[in-house]
């Protein structure tokens, strides 16, 4: 074992369930496919199990054939470990020079084109489910509370399905996170000072920029009125928190996200604050006009390649643009619209500091003030990161935009 590869049927793309199909016993199978990020079933597929060597494993992921497990689960774990250590064995004084080599923006595709095959490679090893979200293979966990947050409730009449062991992995690691929260300083005191991320929802671990909305002078509400204020984009909701523990009277928290709005409700009404915040499902702002407009878009015009990206990644500066372009109309008279920015995508060529500085110019939009701070997270300070002299130049920043 593995057996010869067996081509794979699956269902015209894009349909809600495709099958992956193959032969066990001399019999055929199929169950249903799981991909978060919406990849096709791979077109080959073998058996595999403990009897299984890394090198095997490695050539044929490679080469674009998935292992379907059938062995020791913890085994199929060491086996992925063993694979990611092939992916990374080009050492990393060679992946360096060769990014150096290079203008950063191009430096900056080769490295997302790397983590793309990388991941395609890793996601080749599959793990099956029974229809009630248990694993069917010797020392497997018990996933299912996991499973449900992730994907719902268990159909018990849809069937098997297959998940890459990546993917699983990612499912159980989100499950963590949302049972221990994230401590977030600029909530208070523990312990109602958590954040608690659900599957899908980008996690707050970036504390620079929360600290910058917690700190930041608070436009004043129109005489006699109460402090509106919008939070565009509003993820776990900790934006919304934060405003909310500052004495904002109420804040309208959008998203397009059903997972995210979700979370948001969750969190909110954990710190109790969700009287104080409405949420909305829309694209950017809700009707009306606020005294503050904040948002913290993704900070990279490229390309997500996976749904929980689109928080760091968005193709053509989209969510940025719209923004921009809408602040001016929903501000109150001496309103201020809080942008937060990190500067990373300047350092790696895929904006200039110009193109922003006339984006405002060209909406209507003047800058008050700017307040900067540095990032505290690993990747500002790992050598062995192929864009680390973009990362150590990183600054997050707060612009305090007004209307012209």
């Amino acid at each position: 074992m593995p057996n010869s590869p067996i081509p794979v049927k699956t269902d015209p793309v894009g349909s809600p369930a495709p099958l992956i199909q193959w032969l066990e016993a001399e019999q055929p199978c199929s169950a249903r496919w799981r991909s978060e990020r919406g990849a096709a079933p791979p077109k080959r597929v073998v058996l595999a199990d403990d009897t299984t060597t890394a090198d095997i494993a490695y050539r044929l992921a490679c080469e674009g054939t998935a292992l379907l497990w059938r062995g020791d689960f913890q085994n199929a774990k060491q086996l992925l470990q063993a694979l990611a250590r092939r992916a990374d064995q080009v050492p990393t004084r060679k992946r360096k020079k060769a990014a150096q080599e290079v203008p950063l923006v191009e430096a900056f595709h080769l490295h997302r084109l790397a983590q793309s095959q990388r991941a395609r490679m890793l996601g080749m090893l599959l793990i099956p489910f029974n229809a009630d979200y248990s694993i069917p293979l010797r020392r497997a966990p018990d996933v299912k509370a996991a499973c449900t947050e992730a994907w719902g409730p268990a159909d018990e009449t849809g069937g098997a399905s297959i998940v890459s062991l990546r993917e699983l992995l990612g499912v159980s690691s989100a499950h963590e996170w949302r049972r221990k929260g994230v401590e977030i300083a600029a909530l208070g005191e523990a312990p109602d000072n958590r954040i608690h991320p659900h599957y899908g929802v980008f996690s707050p671990v970036r504390g620079e920029y929360i600290h910058l909305v917690a700190t930041a002078h608070l436009p004043k509400a129109p005489s006699g009125q109460p402090m509106l204020a919008f939070d565009i984009g509003t993820g776990t909701g900790v934006l919304s928190a934060v405003l909310a523990r500052r004495g904002v009277s109420k804040i309208v928290a959008t998203d397009q996200d059903p997972r995210a709005l979700a979370c948001a409700r969750d969190n909110l009404a954990r710190l109790k604050v969700d009287d104080t915040v409405q949420l909305l499902q829309t694209d950017l702002f809700p009707e009306g006009q606020a005294s503050l407009v904040v948002c913290n878009p993704p900070w990279l015009p490229a390309r997500p390649s996976s749904p929980i990206e689109r928080a760091v990644y968005d193709e053509g500066g989209r969510m940025l643009a719209g923004f921009l372009k809408g602040l001016s109309a929903h501000l109150l008279p001496k309103g201020e619209g809080w942008l937060i920015l990190s500067n990373l995508a300047e350092h790696l060529g895929l904006r200039t500091r110009d193109e922003l500085l006339a984006a405002f110019e060209a909406n209507g939009l003047r800058v008050v003030s700017r307040i900067d701070a540095k990032p505290q997270h690993p990747k500002a300070s790992d050598a062995s990161d192929p864009l680390a002299d973009a990362r150590a130049r990183e600054v997050t920043s707060l612009w305090r935009l007004a209307a012209l």
